[in-house]
Formats: C-alpha cells, structure tokens, sequence
C-alpha cells in the first residue's frame, strides 16, 4: 500500500502549528517571530518548486537535467557556506568550492553506481541522495569553518608569540584544522548513536510511509549514514588541509 495523498486543505491544518509556536515565541519574549515566518514562508515556496522541478525531470528523464540539478545544489551549497564566512580570502574559498563538490559529487556517485547499483544518472536516486549528502556537507563545512576561524581569532595573540619564538604556521594551524574537523563530525556521530532507539530517521520513514519494506528502508538508511559521515570528514578535512595553506606566506607570516 502506497503513502495516503494529503489534499491541500488537510495540508493547510499543519500551518496551525506555527501559531502554537509563535504563542510561545510571544509569550517567551522571543523576537524572532519574523525569522520563523520568513523561514517557514521559503521553505514553502522552495520547496513547491523544487517539487515542480523535480516531477518535470522524473517524467522526461536526461542526462543533462540530473548534471543541472547537481550543479545548482552545489552552486547554492557553496554561496551558503561562503556568505557565512565572507572574511576568508579568494584561494581558501575556491578550496571550499572546490571541496564540498569534488567530495560531494565522489561519495554520490559511488553510492549510486556502486552500492545501489543504478544509472549515476538515474533522477529518481541521483537527485535525492545528492540533496542530503550535499546539505549536510554544506553544514558539516559551516559548522567547521565557524569554530576554525573563532578558535584562530580567540587565540590570535597565542599565534603570534608562537610565531615570535619560530614555530612554523604548519604546526600552529595544524591543531585547529583537527578541531574544526571534529567539530563538523560530532553531530553526525551523534545523530547515528541515537538512531534505531531514539529516532527513525527521515529517509527510512519516507520509504516506510511509501510501502517499502522495513529491512530495505533500515539497510539504505545505513548505507547514507555512512555516506553522509564520509562526506562530511572529506569536504572539511579537504577544504581545511587545502585552506589553512593559504593564511600563511613564504616568510612564514599569518594573515588572520
């Protein structure tokens, strides 16, 4: 048996909960009542479109729709990235860029040539499994850019008199490329501890909630557990190695 259709009017109910939220958000003295609704209205708006998108490119399949969707993935991944951390220079962003696709584009196609089996071109797989292995490097990558740059900038004075005493940029660098590294993998390390007995994760529900089997959801949900841990250490750990290389010159000078 299939998932249950949700008409327009049963779809509109769940919008109810966002005035229990915003009640709260009042009552909390929270202000941020504009942030949820102007998120709540583009992931609306988004995501209606990407649903659009994405029937037209199911029913008339190609090649070059699923390269096209690919690409305007990693395009917006990696402007999400890089407006967060505008104060990076032109080298260590085109690492990023340059990271977060080559590692992203690698780990999707092995999943789908290789575990799965499918076309690397095949929408119906390549598509979706793109969107959560790109949005999660996309946030493993911001997460540790974020505590890179703050841990460099809270320890700047620390980096200068190790600089002074002829401690090379390598060794003072290296540490909080680690850091920032696990950082980006501990959620993810988290959210795989809890699964099974704490949660049921989204993509196994979908399947569930669509009559796949149970053990078929379970084995794919482990398998883009796995994926998206990898993905997440080689975008970092690439954008990072290749990155921190650009902050220092050949007179072993930093430029924080």
């Amino acid at each position: 048996m299939g998932v249950v259709e949700i008409n327009l009017a049963q779809f509109a109910l769940i919008y109810v909960l966002l005035l229990v939220v915003l009640f709260i958000m009042k009552k909390s003295k929270i202000n941020q009542s504009k942030l949820l609704v102007v998120a709540s209205f583009r992931m609306t708006v988004q995501l209606v479109l990407a649903g659009l998108v994405l029937t037209y490119i199911l029913e008339n399949p190609h090649p070059l729709f699923t390269v096209a969707y690919i690409i305007a993935m990693t395009t917006f991944a990696t402007i999400r990235v890089l407006n967060q951390n505008k104060e990076l220079n032109k080298k260590f962003k085109l690492a990023i860029g340059l990271s977060l696709a080559g590692s992203g584009t690698l780990i999707v196609f092995f999943f789908v040539q290789i575990v799965v089996g499918m076309d690397f071109f095949n929408p119906q797989y390549t598509i979706p499994l793109s969107g959560m292995i790109f949005g999660n490097a996309m946030t493993g990558l911001s997460l540790a850019l974020k505590s890179f740059n703050e841990n460099l900038k809270a320890q700047r004075s620390r980096v200068e008199s190790l600089l002074y005493l002829g401690v090379t940029p390598k060794k003072i660098l290296l540490p909080f490329v680690n850091n920032a590294l696990e950082t980006a993998l501990v959620p993810t390390m988290n959210r795989m501890m809890g699964m099974g007995i704490i949660s049921l994760p989204g993509m196994m529900t979908g399947q569930i909630l669509s009559g796949t089997l149970p053990m078929t959801a379970i084995l794919y949900q482990i398998a883009i557990m796995i994926a998206i841990t990898a993905v997440v250490c080689l975008a970092v750990f690439a954008a990072l190695i290749f990155g921190y290389k650009t902050l220092y010159n050949d007179r072993n000078q930093i430029t924080i």
